[in-house]
């Protein structure tokens, strides 16, 4: 075993940036076959990152004194037939492991066999008694617990959730145990299962009188315009679909009968430009009449929606005419045989597929109406107006209050077939198949199946469809695609059940050489004894970040309707809840109760938390090692998570940044969204030393100020960096019971930042600031690291809050900030109270921003209105072009270009701020510092070097060439500070951003 005493690898040294290269690329490029397309879970750790991660924890460093020479010998024996004959040095060997497991979190070499033995051989060398076990405790997705049975380790995982004790299940006991067999069994039982089911659906959906297929029915919510009684198809947009050498799209006409109601007919046409497509008839709940162009209310939208539960079906008369409800807008079809898509207009004969679907659904909801589980779901949808579920199923408040109303008649009708025949196959199959594998890998593939089959699913713009739940949430879709079950695509049954049986066929899971064991536990009661386990390696919730229990509602009650009665699919802490645990799940959401009737709020999360990083550190091993994955972007966050662990016991002893986000998931273009996940390794502390307050200050500046040029080597910047050198910082403070100074006052881990007294500010406080001045004297030289306003040499404060608000927007190395398409297809369709139009610019969170500023002696409303501006917890840096009239006054650049071409040669000046005497004053805002410093006690405008370059900029912007020049030549006769900080937000602004474009041609103007 190794030595308790012995560092492991991971507490010295990891392979940061080919290990992050590797984790971003299998989030954005592996996708057939890896075990996440077995079934959705959110915020799923890349398998690579794990299995480096997991290696690097379980592997001693051969450099420490009490590496046992054993291992030494038996790694360099292991290693070299990949990586040749390794020195004899210790340094040689650490290298040599660095380097493999680097290489190995590859997602191509996941079932490499070559890798697979030399990962195992090593483990087993570093621990020849009995295998190490590893404890998940939150092992959601299943990612770390995966990655430790590939490695030959035992291996423990519980969640809270039904859900994903499920998807573990799956992937940890059963398909390893099963072994390739499992393939053929699920094909076969496929095949008998689309046999069973696919007759009795045909006569939903016919086909055309031609032969023609449909594959897509494309529908529209609608409400009655309250002016002149037309109907208004709610539709976000009109495309149906939108490539470069294909294009279709809708268009109307408006038809005024003498008597009646007006309305439109629908005509499907090839448009040449984007100017042909019609404007999308609704906006943020707001609904245009296409007839009459009056705008109904968002209030009267949401009414019209909830009083027809969603009206997701069109209504039918007595003559079983249409009525309302939803407009089939298109059909999508197909030619037996090709593959091009063609698109037509609705006839009687799809609505009349639809009725008789409508009066079967009413047939089987009456008949399952008297048994204990209904065949249509009628569990309750999360009710809205929390942190967490109001934002994931804003769908309750359009009427949507049951599971049952997220799918349409052929789609209830399609699901309840499946579901019980594949509960019947579960019932039946006991004597030859005793753990139900075959059964519930295709309620598996009926839950894929369902994320594309329902009325939050939308069309892409190649006319396939996009699933549901791409972004954590379950928002209105005005329109929707409704697909015909079969096909292969990824939206069919068929697709989905390839999309499982890919997973199979990948090795990924089947060639491992044990399976592990799966509990449904809370995180703060594992039923496990004291010192059971070698590593305790969790990826634990972050507040109200992600809702899991409210958005797996959605598949739980599939679960319990394909697989009836298993072990798994029950809720031991709310007996009679028909939906997932929500009392014991760890999140912030101030709409829950805990069981003794409190809201779920920031102080149960933070207690809740404590509880399990305690639990934790109950069953680790006295000489074993945790590791604590942590992501959020506030520094309230941080403190939380770390004061949690600290009154834990825990001793912080590693920190290692790893991407673990592509570019697809940071939600913020150009903001602070984190791409990398922060690694905390720890142990558990065993003295009760108390620590001096002086040497840990002491310290301090000397291990962030490394650590900072570590990272950076690696790639690591920004937020990704602030956040990762937290962890350096806390292994001085974390690895005493106390930290005191001279008096023998507690110096608390937070506190108030204001506060000038150590044991009121708090340790975190000194953290920051050391990262902050780390950070100026980079980006601005030595001198503004230290500078307060007026220091001879230093540029004003404007100047360090813009350099340190772009140092930690800057992006870590191969990911970059951006949006996605999915995001504002989700926003666009929310209800506009629930989300507003983001202004342009570069954003923070607040108290991010409050950190540097403070311990920097930059005072943050000085600058309001001016550089910056806040607005709900976020702080916004002004684009330089919304600065042009505050700069230049009404009369705009124009004005002063002309001043400036005007002054003698070498002495043109600037006339800034024309129209104002003295600056506005600040916004007071709760909670924010709401004096104004008293060393502008006047508050007057005067222009500072930042003021100077941004008016150069807006000369560059306007074409003003000569003014330009007259300027930039006065500036270097003034002193060098003006092209300094040039040069230096040229380095820091985004790539291809205005600012930089406008920096860079300014400069190049500078005269030689």
């Amino acid at each position: 075993m190794i030595p308790r005493d012995c560092k492991r690898l991971a507490e010295v040294d990891f392979p940061i940036a080919l290990v992050s290269r590797h984790a971003a690329s299998e989030k954005t490029g592996a996708r057939g076959g890896h075990p996440s397309t077995l079934h959705v879970w959110w915020a799923r750790r890349p398998l690579g990152s794990s299995r480096a991660m997991l290696l690097a924890l379980l592997l001693p460093d051969p450099i420490d004194a009490h590496c046992p020479p054993r291992f030494k010998e038996k790694a360099r024996e292991l290693l070299s037939p990949v990586q040749g004959v390794v020195g004899m040095e210790d340094g040689d060997l650490r290298r040599a492991l660095l380097k493999f497991i680097g290489e190995f979190a590859n997602w191509s070499l996941t079932a490499d066999a070559t890798c697979l033995a030399i990962a195992r051989g090593l483990v087993k060398a570093a621990h020849p008694g009995d295998d190490p076990v590893i404890v998940d405790s939150f092992a959601g997705g299943g990612s770390i617990p995966l990655e430790a049975l590939r490695i030959g380790c035992d291996v423990f995982a519980s969640d809270v959730n039904p859900v994903a004790c499920m998807i573990l299940k799956a992937m940890l006991e059963d398909i390893p145990k099963r072994g390739p067999e499992l393939t053929d069994q699920v094909k076969r039982a496929a095949v008998e299962l689309k046999a069973k089911v696919e007759g009795g659906l045909r006569q939903f959906y016919p086909n055309d009188s031609n032969g023609t297929q449909p594959i897509a029915y494309v529908w529209a919510r609608t409400v009655r315009c309250d002016d002149c009684g037309s109907e208004i198809p709610l539709i976000s947009s009109w495309w149906l679909m939108k490539q470069r050498k294909r294009k279709r799209a809708l268009r109307y006409r408006v038809v005024r009968p003498n008597e009646g109601y007006p309305r439109i007919e629908l005509e499907i046409f090839e448009p040449k430009n984007d100017s042909d497509v019609p404007s999308g008839t609704v906006n943020r709940a707001k609904a245009r009449c296409l007839c009459c162009s009056s705008v109904m209310a968002s209030d009267r939208v949401r009414a019209q929606i909830t009083a027809v539960h969603g009206g997701a079906d069109p209504t039918f008369g007595e003559n079983g005419q249409r009525t309302g409800g939803a407009l089939l807008l298109a059909v999508v079809t197909r030619k037996a045989g090709e593959t091009t898509r063609s698109y037509r207009l609705a006839t009687p004969g799809d609505y009349e597929a639809v009725r008789t679907a409508i009066e079967r659904v009413k047939v089987i909801s009456r008949d399952s109406g008297q048994t204990r589980l209904p065949a249509v779901p009628d569990e309750p949808t999360p009710v809205g107006g929390g942190r967490g579920a109001g934002r994931a199923f804003s769908v309750h408040g359009y009427g949507m209050v049951s599971f049952g109303d997220l799918f349409t008649a052929r789609q209830k009708l399609t699901m309840v077939a499946l579901s019980q025949e594949i509960a019947k196959s579960a019932g039946t199959d006991q004597a030859a198949d005793q753990d139900h594998v075959v059964s519930e890998v295709l309620a598996l593939a009926l839950n894929v199946f369902a994320r594309s089959f329902n009325i939050g699913a939308r069309l892409r713009p190649d006319s396939s469809v996009a699933p549901a739940f791409g972004m954590q949430t379950m928002p209105v879709a005005w329109s929707f695609p409704e697909t015909v079950p079969w096909g292969t695509r990824a939206e069919h049954f068929d697709g989905s059940l390839g999309t499982v049986v890919d997973v199979l066929e990948g090795r990924s899971l089947t060639s491992l050489s044990r399976k592990g064991q799966v509990e449904l536990a809370d995180a703060t009661a594992l039923p496990l004894p004291d010192g059971s386990c070698s590593v305790w390696f969790t990826d634990p919730p972050y507040y109200d970040a992600v809702p899991y229990a409210d958005l797996s509602d959605f598949f739980y009650v599939w679960f319990k309707r394909s697989l009836p009665g298993h072990k798994l699919l029950v809720n031991p802490f709310e007996r009679g809840s028909p939906v997932t645990p929500k009392s014991p799940e760890i999140v912030q959401d101030e709409v829950k109760r805990t069981p003794d009737g409190r809201p779920k709020d920031k102080q149960f999360f933070e207690g809740a938390m404590q509880r399990a990083f305690s639990e934790g550190r109950r069953v680790l091993q006295d000489d074993g090692v945790a590791c604590i994955v942590f992501a959020h972007k506030t520094t309230e966050g941080w403190e939380a998570l770390l004061s949690g662990m600290i009154s834990a016991g825990w001793t912080i002893t590693g920190s290692w940044p790893v991407a673990t986000e592509s570019a697809s998931r940071l939600r913020a273009r150009e903001s602070a969204a984190l791409a990398t996940s922060v690694h905390l390794v720890c142990r558990p502390r065993t003295s009760d030393e108390t620590g001096d307050w002086v040497t840990v200050r002491r310290e301090l500046p000397k291990r962030v100020g490394e650590w900072m040029s570590r990272l950076q080597e690696e790639g690591v910047r920004g937020a990704d960096l602030v956040f990762a050198c937290i962890g350096p910082a806390l292994e001085i403070y974390s690895r005493y019971a106390r930290v005191v100074d001279a008096n023998d006052r507690d110096i608390p881990l937070g506190g108030d930042a204001e506060a000038v007294e150590p044991h009121r500010r708090g340790y975190l406080a000194y953290v920051w600031e050391v990262v902050g001045r780390s950070a100026l004297e980079q980006v601005l030289g030595q001198a503004e690291a230290t500078a307060k306003n007026g220091a001879a040499g230093a540029v004003e404060e404007d100047a360090r809050l813009t350099a340190l608000f772009l140092w930690t927007l800057q992006s870590t190395a191969g990911i970059t900030n951006g949006s996605v398409d999915a995001t504002k297809d989700e926003e666009d369709e929310e209800d506009e109270e629930a989300t507003k139009a983001a202004k342009k610019g570069l954003t923070l969170p607040y108290d991010v921003v409050r950190r540097f500023a403070q311990p920097l002696g930059i005072h943050l409303d000085r600058w309001e209105n001016r550089i910056v501006d806040q607005d709900r917890g976020v702080v916004r840096l002004l684009p330089v072009s919304e600065r042009a009239e505050q700069l230049f006054g009404e009369d705009g650049a124009q004005a002063v270009a002309l001043e400036l071409e005007r002054s003698p040669a070498g002495r043109a000046q600037m006339t800034l701020f024309p129209d104002a005497e003295a600056a506005p004053r600040p916004k007071r805002q709760k909670g924010k510092p709401g004096a104004l410093s008293q060393e502008n006690p006047s508050g007057r405008n005067e222009a500072t070097t930042l003021d100077r370059v941004h008016a150069a900029m807006l000369l560059q912007r306007a074409g003003k060439t000569q003014a330009l020049r007259r300027l930039l030549a006065a500036e270097q006769e003034r002193g060098p500070d003006f092209l300094r900080l040039a040069n230096a937000l040229s380095a820091l602004y985004p790539s291809g951003s205005e600012e930089e474009r406008l920096l860079d041609a300014m400069l190049l103007a500078v005269p030689r």
